[in-house]
């Protein structure tokens, strides 16, 4: 390999680096192994449209590394100096385009194109002089259609009308010729006894497809094509109204009233319209042979721009892992619980990205994104990677604004989650979270159900007075069960071990506690804490080292060829907590903050309980 390339290392494997003309030259000496992605999707990315659809040579709706590398060969052929592809220019500079014969058109279209002292075709002129080109050609082409419409404006609804019957008539026209031809074909080409009589078992109506496969009408010799309008036309019911539509748009404007159409009038009806059939069909697609030049021109304009750039957003993901640009799949910012999300990718199925994109081990947040105007309502699903911060707060329904790479604002609603470790400090509080969510939810539930066993004793009760009130005088009440005391010291002596277990306890961990020193009790307090929450952190930690990009871009249709990894350092760079400006100046007094509690009080109450109760179990 006669190049020297050079690597950077970032997300845990080397990645190319591309900044000079030279190393776009030679990627098609790179090892494809090395490369970062193999394919990329034409849509859903933040890069320019016009040249995507340029280099996706096969119109497949994806970049795959041969039409990147045949790309960047087809610039440097057409390039005198080659290192115009790494000076990030927004065109193509005269002097480097090559003067040879393969050129020539191309190196015109740019003379052409330049004015006074300019010495470079930008990609918008060169877009602008095609796009000239093709209206000059749109308009020669509509003016020459002014000579081919005998029938002015009406004469496309005349054609439509030739077109709809052409094949019916033609067939009628070559029947009446075999009748002509032998009189034995006269009623073999009329329609048959049988299938006549099959059509007597089903129900009809005019769109019938057997009643349609029939001839237009009765076959004979010289004879005519009805264009009757009546009932009793003898045109075959099935095609009926296209014939009368031929007549009213075609046949009377051009031939004038008549009440059959022979085969001569036929051929003469569609000898009129040639023209115009043949007008339409010369419509310009692209640009005319002699524009040849300008449309290379805007080619190389836009691949002079571009080539370094997607070269450095597909070999490697420099622009991504640097942080000195967005990456081509970074569509937008979502600014959402008081973070702000740069990791955002295009989504067109929620559902079918996040099964795959969940083995990425990253915090997904899939948003509905809708944007309203004077031209309508926008839409766009785009994902979302949260990786500072907690999920706490992170639920179905929530509302955020999403900014995309233009500046426009939407409205984002969160419409579904992939749950996944954010942080280690997220991590570290998830047990005692979860202890108090569900000393929480106990609470609340012992709480209902208190509250709906009074309500059921009242209403027992008011049940109970009403009834008295109406009843008639009752006997003597039954005399009350006497007082279990046997049964009731059970209960005190259970309810009595079970505190004393958890005295014990207690008195066992304060007594450890007052046996330390008092610079061992904060230490022991700390490894307690730890010894709780380090199966959280352990498990989190291995899942934060192994989040990956990949599944998220594949999921969206790339092919990334690299584990490209996201560590803790920089997720969290991807996304930004909420800080108070440097030199803020802040306010600590809250007006409507809740009454402070006596902690003082409480604390040294605490430890006097603890010192009694250490030294009452010795």
């Amino acid at each position: 390999m006669s190049h020297t390339f050079k690597f950077f290392r970032a997300g845990g494997f080397d990645q190319v680096r591309v900044d000079t003309a030279a190393d776009l030259l030679a990627l098609k000496d790179l090892d494809q192994k090395l490369w970062v992605a193999l394919s990329c999707p034409v849509k859903g990315i933040e890069f320019d449209a016009r040249t995507l659809a340029l280099i996706d040579t096969d119109n497949d709706g994806h970049i795959r590394a041969p039409e990147l590398l045949a790309a960047i060969d087809w610039a440097a052929a057409r390039l005198a100096d080659t290192g115009v592809l790494a000076q990030q220019l927004d065109g193509v500079p005269l002097a480097a385009i090559r003067d040879d014969e393969t050129t020539a058109p191309l190196l015109a279209a740019a003379r052409g194109l330049l004015a006074g002292d300019q010495a470079l075709i930008s990609v918008y002129a060169a877009s602008a002089a095609e796009a000239e080109y093709g209206a000059r050609a749109l308009a020669a082409w509509e003016a020459a259609g002014s000579a081919a419409r005998p029938l002015g404006d009406a004469t496309d609804a005349a054609c439509a009308a030739v077109a709809a019957v052409k094949e019916k008539l033609d067939d009628f026209f070559v029947r009446c010729r075999l009748a002509a031809f032998d009189i034995r074909a006269g009623d073999a080409m009329n329609a048959s006894d049988d299938a006549l009589k099959s059509l007597g078992n089903v129900a009809l109506t005019t769109e019938h497809a057997d009643i349609a496969a029939l001839p237009l009408a009765r076959v004979g010799a010289g004879a005519t094509a009805p264009l009757g309008a009546g009932i009793d036309s003898g045109a075959n019911p099935a095609w009926a109204a296209r014939i009368g539509a031929l007549r009213e748009a075609a046949v009377v404007p051009l031939l004038g009233p008549r009440e059959g159409l022979s085969e001569s009038d036929w051929l003469a009806l569609q000898d009129q319209l040639a023209p115009y059939v043949a007008w339409q069909a010369a419509k310009p697609a692209g640009l005319p042979a002699e524009a040849e030049g300008v449309r290379d021109l805007e080619r190389l304009a836009r691949y002079v721009r571009d080539l370094l750039p997607l070269a450095n957003n597909f070999v490697a993901f420099r622009d991504f892992y640097t942080r000195q640009g967005k990456a081509t799949f970074q569509i937008g910012t979502l600014y959402l619980d008081g973070r702000s999300a740069e990791l955002c990718v295009a989504v067109n199925d929620a559902a079918k990205h996040a099964a795959l994109a969940g083995l990425s081990r990253i915090c997904l947040v899939y948003c509905d994104c809708v944007r309203t105007g004077q031209n309508g309502g926008e839409k766009q699903t785009i994902a979302a990677a949260f990786t500072a911060g907690d999920s706490d707060q992170l639920m179905v329904g929530r509302n955020g604004v999403f900014y995309d790479r233009q500046g426009r604002d939407w409205n984002a609603t969160i419409t579904k989650l992939v749950e996944h470790p954010i942080s280690l400090r997220q991590a570290f509080w998830s047990p005692y979270k979860r202890l108090m969510r569900m000393i929480g939810e106990q609470l609340q539930k012992i709480a209902a159900s208190k509250a709906a066993a009074v309500e059921g004793k009242l209403g027992e009760a008011a049940v109970g007075i009403g009834k008295k009130v109406d009843a008639p005088p009752a006997a003597k009440p039954p005399a009350q069960q006497a007082f279990d005391v046997g049964k009731f010291a059970g209960i005190f002596a259970a309810i009595g071990l079970a505190v004393g277990a958890i005295g014990t306890a207690a008195a066992a961990m304060v007594t450890g506690l007052l046996a330390l020193k008092w610079w061992q009790i904060p230490l022991a307090l700390g490894g307690l804490m730890l010894l709780i929450s380090a199966p959280a952190m352990v498990l989190a930690w291995f899942k934060l080292r192994s989040r990956n990009l990949g599944p998220i871009l594949d999921a969206n249709g790339w092919a990334v060829n690299a584990r490209a990894r996201i560590n803790i350092p920089f997720g969290t760079s991807l996304t930004q907590l909420a800080q108070l400006p440097e030199g803020a100046e802040r306010a600590l007094t809250d007006p409507y903050a809740e009454k402070e509690r006596p902690w003082k009080v409480y604390a040294a109450i605490a430890v006097v309980l603890f010192v009694a109760l250490a030294w009452w179990t010795r």
